[in-house]
């Protein structure tokens, strides 16, 4: 009780201290406050983001690779992978037919096309050639309606599945299903509407359609690139079904063996890898920053802290020669340095999260307080206010009595 009524009185102490010198106890804070908002500001940015970020390419299946001509990430020469051969139908047939790992397979080929029903007309739509698995493959299910089925796929119907929001565009009240719609030039009859995915960074997942791949090679051209999604229903395999995937790939491209591959095989992870780092560095970046901040925040509590003790030479003397302890001098001076710092680092925090907030709203992102950024954020400003107030106190708690009621 005793203990607890000194550190309250020293609370009071200090509070008085402070109020006596707003001025100068607010410009003391502004290092600690830009250093600490500065990095609940990423903090809570990045966060948001990776909810954001880690969301959508969780749509794309953990299980799920993608055999392709170009590398997601591209590293090296660039001239490398643009002079590579396209993947083609017949690598997709070659990995249906020897693939024993693979649960689905499906060849996709796209093209922009003008997509018009009536008088709505849409330009720049994405129109992808398939197979009944892409379903599978893009985890992209039917709302309402049907999806592509390999009776489609076998005899080159002319029917479509649209994505949510160009089905609304088009359709608006109208009930989309049977409905005949252009696109290109051809006429298709609406299947399918699948389910709602959002958009990714403005960029809609909802507005294309998907038709027959046959019938897209016969109405469009066959001579297309074509990427093939594979999936296994046993991520444990993945591994391995990568591996078979890249020897059927390279016998039916007769790769030489000494040569790489002239192919690539993504997957999501490889999105997620490139993410993590370009947030690690960032934050590591602005981290340095807020950091250095905190340094010169600490280096102006020192000082200030050093003017107080001697400002207060005469008021320690007078502690001390009605018995107040070093014990005592050194808790208080320390705690007014704590509390100096932790109020900048408060206000920081506070900051932080509505800087955070409206650069999220800005991208029509939301995030949530962090417990860890909030004990981030004050733990760096009260250890940053106790390494600066040390030397003062212990300066302060030193300071011989008679001394210092001689101070003038």
């Amino acid at each position: 009780m005793y203990a607890f009524s000194r550190i309250n009185e020293y609370f009071v102490m200090s509070w008085d201290a402070l109020r006596a010198h707003k001025l100068r106890s607010l410009l003391t804070t502004l290092g600690i406050l830009i250093g600490v908002t500065t990095i609940i500001t990423i903090w809570t940015t990045i966060r948001g983001l990776n909810q954001y970020v880690y969301g959508q390419l969780s749509t794309i299946g953990a299980s799920t690779v993608y055999v392709e001509k170009w590398p997601w990430v591209i590293t090296g020469d660039f001239w490398r992978y643009r002079n590579r051969k396209d993947v083609t139908y017949k690598e997709y047939e070659a990995i249906l037919k020897y693939s024993t790992l693979a649960d689905h397979v499906s060849p996709q080929v796209f093209s922009m096309k003008t997509v018009a029903f009536k008088n709505e007309k849409y330009d720049q739509v994405f129109v992808f050639g398939t197979n009944d698995q892409f379903k599978e493959t893009s985890n992209a299910y039917p709302e309402i309606g049907r999806f592509l089925t390999p009776l489609d796929i076998q005899n080159n119907h002319k029917v479509c599945v649209l994505g949510h929001e160009l089905a609304n565009n088009l359709f608006k009240q109208v009930n989309p299903i049977g409905q005949r719609i252009k696109i290109g030039d051809d006429r298709y009859r609406v299947v399918g509407v699948l389910e709602k995915k959002g958009s990714f960074f403005g960029q809609s997942q909802d507005n294309y359609a998907l038709v027959p791949i046959g019938t897209f090679q016969r109405v469009f051209g066959g001579h297309r690139g074509v990427r093939i999604a594979v999936m296994t229903n046993n991520p444990q395999r993945l591994e391995d079904m990568k591996d078979e995937l890249r020897g059927i790939m390279r016998r039916v491209r007769k790769t030489n063996p000494a040569d790489p591959d002239d192919f690539a095989i993504n997957q999501q992870d490889m999105l997620t890898q490139l993410y993590a780092q370009l947030t690690t560095t960032l934050f590591m970046i602005v981290f340095v920053i807020g950091g250095i901040s905190l340094i010169v925040g600490g280096i102006g509590i020192m000082n200030i802290m050093l003017v107080s003790v001697t400002e207060r030479t005469r008021e320690i003397g007078i502690r001390k020669a009605i018995g107040a302890k070093r014990s005592n001098v050194l808790s208080q001076f320390l705690l007014e340095a704590v509390m100096v710092a932790s109020l900048g680092g408060l206000i920081g925090i506070i900051l932080g999260f509505i800087a955070g907030s409206v650069i999220l709203a800005q991208m029509d992102l939301t995030t949530g307080v962090s417990i860890g950024a909030i004990a981030l954020g004050f733990g760096f400003s009260t250890f940053v206010g106790i390494l600066a107030g040390i030397y003062p106190a212990f300066k302060a708690a030193n300071l011989n009595p008679i001394d210092s009621l001689r101070y003038e």
